[in-house]
Order: C-alpha cells, then structure tokens, then sequence
C-alpha cells in the first residue's frame, strides 16, 4: 500500500498553502495497491512532536477520517468536509474538538506531520466522539495494511 502527495515527497517540508500561515487546507493525497478485501479505509494526520520538538508532551491530532471506501484512490486538495469526501466517509474529532482538517501550526520548531492510512478488513460502527483513540481501538484487528507519509512543517514568523 502506497500513500502519496503531489504537494510534498516523503520526509520533506509541506508547503506553507497547508497550514495556518496559508489556506489551511488539506494536502491533494493519493493512495495505491490497497489489498484484496479491504472493506474500509481509515485516516489519521497527527504530529508527535507537540508543543516542541525538543521536549514533546502530547501528540497533536489534525485530521482523523474513516470509512472511506475502498475504491477511492484518494483525496484532493481542500476536499476535508461533506459533501467534499467519498460517499460514506466519517470525519472523527481533532485535538481543537472539530471535524475535518487543521493545519499544521507549530508553536515552535520543525514538527512531523504523520498521514497515516489503513486497510481494514471491515467497516466501522458509528464511533461516538471518533478520536484518535477510539479509531485507533476500533481498529484492532481489523488492520491489513498500513502506510503513511510525512511531511515538516516550521513556521516562517
């Protein structure tokens, strides 16, 4: 399984457009070879390195989406809120506790931006406050595959 941007390689800076110091709009995606008998696909954005790279506390969570289907080959940009997303696709909570994508905004530091997609091998209940956390427990034993892509962000002020 492959998971791609047109806006930034693997390991390399995102642009600013994706981020609070531009339009705040999610990166175009793309994704590839899902495996035979994925009924679901699930996506989480978070960064690790929150609030400073240097001394991390907490992981900041940016974008969290599920039950996308299988077919899609991705997302484009902007594309982060219904009716934007595949037919049947849920958005989940981000750590400001809203739907949708936010921008990395870094308080300091250059932070890590993991996208991280899953393959399941079942589509999810309804998940009552979809976090991160709950996602992530509705998932066991459910992951067939998994990929993910990471991009750097530091802001210019």
């Amino acid at each position: 399984m492959n998971l791609t941007s047109t806006a930034f390689l693997h390991l390399t800076d995102m642009p600013s457009l994706y981020t609070c110091e531009g339009d705040n709009q999610s990166p175009p995606l793309l994704w590839s070879d899902i495996p035979a008998g994925t009924k679901s696909l699930a996506l989480i954005v978070d960064d690790p390195d929150a609030p400073d790279p240097a001394a991390p506390k907490m992981t900041w969570v940016h974008w969290v989406l599920y039950n996308i289907p299988p077919d899609s080959t991705g997302l484009d940009t902007g594309k982060s809120g219904a009716p934007d997303l595949p037919a049947g696709t849920l958005n989940g909570l981000n750590t400001w506790n809203q739907t949708g994508y936010g921008g990395p905004c870094p308080p300091i530091g250059r932070h890590r931006y993991f996208h991280k997609l899953y393959a399941l091998d079942t589509v999810l209940p309804l998940l009552q406050a979809a976090t991160k956390e709950t996602l992530e427990k509705a998932m066991q034993g459910h992951i067939m595959a998994r990929c993910e892509l990471v991009g750097y962000y530091k802001k210019h002020v």
